[in-house]
Formats: structure tokens, C-alpha cells, sequence
């Protein structure tokens, strides 16, 4: 039966769809917030990036023994709630006239731990509400609304921004996540988490997980490719609102649709990741994946106004088709050979290891661009995600066709 036809699979997906535009919307206007009106300084904007990732690292593994013990439905519900009530805090902030960057880096940091157990809890539910061989479609369609909201949330929140200001468009994402909460509320399948007799104590549990991945040949090495380009992107990302706006000079609707263009790549890539993989093979996928498309970042510090601007856009559109193809490639993966006890502790793991960094690279970038100025700490962001593939091309998939079949859950 298709996915389209399952009253479960699409509830998820409306939820996740309304959930990721909003996401989209804020992730332009709250550094908009930040630099605009609160002027915030490269250090600053480092900080606030770190602020909003920092939580992988600080409960990432405790975080997917929690999934494993808990409903996972439950947990999305009310990540969903926990950040709308966040988000919500910002324009009330501002119209009191009260909003500063400490309160920034507080509901940057409260939204961090939602998404840290809303992301290991979604990735971890999908599989228990589609059949083994559904999962690679259920992913694509869920990355096809990913790349979707990046298309429309950026040039949808930049000219919000532009006509309302940034407070009101972070609105529009507290209420999309409330809404997000609302479609998940009418899921009613989930899996009946372990009895207390069943639990072998937190450290025990987080052990098994590291075990699991970090003990796979393959698994080890997708979690190292994935942390090198997380760093680099997070140096980029603590830096992309500065340099757009302060070197370049573009306005906000401009730079709105200027961050769409990845998303646009990643709606192509999620088309190709089918036929792409079928043609190479579903290991050459991920690794090829990368290294095709990594290298069009050097395109981005040779950005200006006029029409260079179109190198920016170019260079993140070839690099979200390699995103999406990668992701769908190495996630299926990973949830098909993950026996469903340990679906939860194998995803916070793997969010542990790669989005752990994503701090680091924010606070590095940030720091580099306080100190060498913003085009050089460009430069250097960008010079370092083509090597991601590196451990790639070290691991057994570099001389495989295919993936390993799957284990039986």
C-alpha cells in the first residue's frame, strides 16, 4: 500500500511538513533578531548558533535511552509544545521592549533540547509506522517536505521580516510547531516501551548504543563523514547571516531566497536518491554523494552583489542535492540494520557523534570571523567540508557496490 494511503505515515508527514516551514522561518528570523536589532557581533552570533545545538552534546546519549523507554509519540508531542512555548517568548519579549541576547541564547539552548528528542524520537517512531521495505520511500518523502520548506520557509521568513520584522515571522513558527503537535496527537500506533524490570540501568543502556555504533565498520565511518561536514556547515551557518548582510548587502528578502537555493538541491536530490542509487549502488551513493558536491563550496566566498550572487546560490543548490541523497542513503540504512530495542540509543548516538560538533564549528567560525574578519573565516569553512568524504573513502564502503542486507529487528 502506498505511504500516501497510511492514516499514520500521514499525519507524520503533514506534522513534520507545517513543523519544518516554521523551522525554515525562524532560522532566518531569529539571527535576523539577533544582528538587526539587537546588532549582535560575530562572537555573539557564534554563541547564539551554540546555544541552539549545544544540547546534542550535553544529553544527546541519555536523550535515546529516554526514546527506548518511553513512548516515542508522547516525547514528539511534546517536543512540539515545549518549543512553540519558546519561540513564543521572543515577540512578547520584543513588544515589551525587554528582548536582549541572553534571553536568545535561553530559548535558543530550550529549543535545542526539544529537537534534540523530537530528531531521535522521529527518526526512531518512522520505522514502527511503516513496513521494513517502506522505509527508504518513507524518508524520502519526509526529506522531499525538508527540502520543500527550505524553498519556500527562508524566502517566505525574509520577506516577513522585510514587511512585519523578525519578531512576528518567529510567531509564525510558534505556531507552527503547536500545529505540528496537534496532527502527531492523532497518531495512535506507537510501541509499548519496556517494563522497569526491563531497564539495565542509564549508563548500561547508553553503553550498548555506543557499542553498536561505534563497534560497525560502516556505521563508524558514516558518523565520522557526517560530524566533518556538520562542523563546517556550523562554522558556515554562524557566519552566513554576517557575511550576506554586512559584506555582500543584501536585504532580507534577498537573502531569504538565497538560502533557498539549498533547499531546491535537496527537492532534486530527494527525486534522484531512487535512481541514483539503483544506478551506482546504494554504498557508492553515500560516498559519491559527498564528494561530488562538497566542492562547489569554494564558489561561495567569491559571492558579491550583482550577479555574482548567483555563485552562493549555485554552490549551496549542488550541495543540498548532495545533502539529501547522503542523508536518505545512510539513514535507511542505518535504521534497516538497527534492531528496534536499540533504534533510539543507535540514533542519539549517531546525533551525539555528529551533531555534537555543531557548537564547536559555531563558536570556531565565530571566533575566526572576529579575528580574521568574515571572508577568511568564510574561506576556511568552506575549504573544509569537501574533505568530509575522507573517511568514507577509508571504510568498506569505498570498495562495495551495495549496502549489507538488513538484520532482522
Amino acid at each position: 500500500m502506498s505511504l500516501f494511503r497510511q492514516r499514520a505515515f500521514m499525519l507524520l508527514f503533514g506534522a513534520d511538513t507545517i513543523s519544518q516551514v516554521g523551522t525554515q522561518v525562524s532560522l532566518v528570523a531569529l539571527p535576523l533578531v539577533a544582528v538587526v536589532a539587537l546588532r549582535a557581533s560575530a562572537f555573539e552570533m557564534g554563541l547564539l548558533v551554540a546555544a541552539e545545538t549545544v544540547a546534542f552534546l550535553l544529553i544527546g546519549l541519555p536523550a535515546g535511552v529516554w526514546v527506548d523507554r518511553l513512548r516515542r509519540r508522547r516525547i514528539l508531542i511534546t517536543a512540539d509544545l515545549a518549543r512553540a512555548v519558546l519561540l513564543l517568548s521572543v515577540p512578547v519579549a520584543w513588544w515589551l521592549g525587554v528582548l536582549s541576547m541572553p534571553q536568545l541564547y535561553a530559548v535558543g539552548l530550550g529549543a535545542g533540547v526539544a529537537t534534540v528528542f523530537f530528531d531521535v524520537a522521529y527518526q526512531s517512531y518512522l520505522p514502527s509506522l511503516v513496513e521494513r521495505d517502506q522505509i527508504m520511500d518513507g524518508n524520502a518523502k519526509l526529506e522531499i517536505v525538508r527540502s520543500g520548506a527550505q524553498v519556500a520557509g527562508p524566502g517566505v521568513a525574509g520577506w516577513l521580516v522585510q514587511l512585519v520584522t523578525a519578531p512576528v515571522a518567529i510567531l509564525v513558527d510558534a505556531i507552527s510547531f503547536a500545529l505540528s503537535g496537534a496532527l502527531l496527537a492523532g497518531i495512535r500506533s506507537d510501541r509499548d516501551p519496556p517494563s522497569a524490570q526491563e531497564r539495565r540501568g542509564l549508563v548500561k543502556e547508553i553503553g550498548e548504543g555506543l557499542r553498536f555504533v561505534l563497534g560497525h565498520p560502516i556505521l563508524r565511518m558514516i558518523a565520522a563523514c557526517t560530524a566533518s561536514a556538520n562542523f563546517a556547515n556550523s562554522m558556515n551557518n554562524a557566519l552566513a547571516v554576517l557575511f550576506l548582510v554586512n559584506v555582500v548587502g543584501v536585504t532580507p528578502g534577498v537573502m531569504g531566497l538565497l538560502f533557498a537555493a539549498a533547499g531546491v538541491g535537496g527537492l532534486v536530490g530527494a527525486a534522484l536518491v531512487g535512481p541514483f542509487a539503483r544506478w551506482v549502488g546504494s554504498a557508492r551513493a553515500i560516498w559519491l554523494s559527498n564528494l561530488l558536491t562538497t566542492p562547489f563550496l569554494l564558489l561561495v566566498p567569491f559571492t558579491e552583489d550583482g550577479r555574482r550572487l548567483g555563485l552562493y546560490a549555485f554552490a549551496w543548490f549542488m550541495v543540498g542535492i548532495g545533502i539529501v541523497v547522503y542523508n536518505v542513503s545512510q539513514l535507511s540504512f542505518r535504521q534497516a540494520i538497527t534492531p528496534g530495542h536499540l533504534l533510539g540509543r543507535m540514533n542519539a548516538t549517531m546525533r551525539f557523534l555528529v551533531w555534537g560538533v555543531l557548537p564547536l564549528g559555531a563558536l570556531t567560525g565565530g571566533l575566526l570571523g572576529e579575528h580574521l574578519g568574515i571572508v577568511p573565516a568564510i574561506w576556511i569553512a568552506c575549504a573544509l567540508g569537501p574533505l568530509s568524504v575522507l573517511p568514507l573513502l577509508l571504510s568498506p564502503l569505498r570498495a562495495m557496490r551495495d549496502l549489507p542486507e538488513p538484520v532482522s529487528p
